[in-house]
């Protein structure tokens, strides 16, 4: 008996594990999800947890967020091409929400178009490498608490999910 809800273990759905998957987010280019899939690799090499596609307070939506320890925040802003660098000028509206900022590029797009006061990462669907760290700048107390809050919400949100993927469809989420 599950001594929370008082219902035998085998009335209750089984947990989220194997080959549980979000749907895929249609909104990235093939590139930019292969870079997503190598930077999120690298910060976990790091022992950092990452979200991808975080909404943060300001309408602002960061490509990848990572907590990492003592609470520091990065946020990676992936662009694919020279095109896409060119046509998105928000970056600078990141530093508020976070300790790091950096730009994760493929291979192909000249490590010279990425500002020197930003960290640079190099990736694939494989892994990914920084080329150049991130300066620091560090966050207000208030602030990171909120972000950290917001991204416990958000992460919980996509564990239930995938736990219930009913929640979503009927609106419980």
């Amino acid at each position: 008996m599950s001594a929370s809800i008082g219902l035998p273990e085998s009335a209750l759905p089984a947990s989220p594990v194997g080959d549980a998957r979000l749907p895929p987010d249609r909104r990235q280019s093939p590139t930019a999800l292969r870079i997503q899939r190598g930077v999120r690799r690298l910060f976990a090499e790091m022992g950092c947890v990452t979200l991808p596609e975080f909404s943060l307070v300001s309408g602002r939506r960061a490509d990848v967020i990572a907590l990492c320890g003592a609470g520091r925040i990065t946020i990676v802003e992936i662009k694919s091409s020279v095109a896409d660098f060119r046509a998105d000028r928000k970056w600078p509206d990141y530093r508020d929400f976070c300790d790091r900022f950096f730009f994760a590029i493929p291979e192909d797009v000249p490590e010279s178009l990425i500002p020197e006061e930003c960290g640079l990462i190099v990736a694939d669907g494989y892994g990914a490498g920084i080329l150049r760290d991130a300066p620091e700048h560090a966050l207000s107390g208030p602030r990171r608490k909120a972000v950290t809050l917001r991204f416990a919400h958000s992460a919980a949100r996509i564990l239930h999910a995938l736990a219930d993927p009913g929640a979503v469809r009927e609106g419980a989420l």
